[in-house]
């Protein structure tokens, strides 16, 4: 009788074999090129990449046009805090440099984003930006060389610059020439889907 009941607590333990597992909980935080500026949410990148996912994860967007590192880090920690995802991606960075913010501002916020999301035990991917050469040569580099800094520091994940085969072609960029098209959104997750894959199965393989 003692082994029955050990074998039947042990049951009640143990989650059932078949039993599906809880979807990986994303936390998406950017700006426009994220929040599918110009378009339906359903048709931007992240849309897309939640529907290549399927059951795989639940993809929070919480992307907002207009967005800068210093307002995502102000709606971050009750973000974190009410959806408690293990993967947080960022991107963001963009409106800082086209409104000429000091790069040492970038990089301190872009650092206390990785690092409220890492304390929160979640895995960081960085989505760096390019500007257009309007600050000069040196502004423009250091702006992009700061994502890769900011990541290499944090020990967090930088994937490639999400506009790299859309930003040029006329055709694949709204009228404004800052924002893609509708038609370009596939390119966008292309572009950066392998880098987050890879980022999401390691999440999962961590948790088992």
């Amino acid at each position: 009788m003692p082994y029955l009941r050990l074998a039947i607590l042990i049951g009640l333990l143990l989650p059932p074999l078949g039993q599906a597992r809880e979807p990986t909980k994303v936390l998406v935080l950017g700006d426009s090129i994220s929040a599918a500026y110009g378009m339906n949410i359903e048709q931007g990148w992240v849309h897309l990449w939640a529907q290549s996912l399927q059951d795989e994860a639940r993809i929070i967007n919480a992307s907002l046009s207009g967005e800068t590192t210093a307002g995502g880090l102000a709606r971050l920690p009750a973000l974190l805090s009410k959806h408690q995802p293990q993967v947080v991606v960022i991107e963001l960075g963009g409106n800082d440099g086209l409104r000429g913010y000091p790069l040492s501002r970038l990089k301190q916020n872009l650092t206390q984003l990785v690092s409220l999301s890492q304390a929160a035990g979640s895995q960081v991917a960085l989505v760096p930006m390019q500007i257009p050469p309007n600050y000069g040569e040196v502004y423009t580099r250091r702006f992009y060389e700061t994502f890769a800094q900011v990541a290499a520091a944090q020990e967090a994940t930088v994937t490639p610059f999400i506009l790299e085969d859309v930003a040029l072609i006329k055709e694949l960029m709204q009228n404004d020439g800052i924002h893609p098209t509708a038609s370009a959104q596939p390119l966008l997750l292309a572009k950066i889907e392998s880098t987050l894959n890879s980022m999401l199965r390691s999440t999962e393989d961590n948790a088992q």
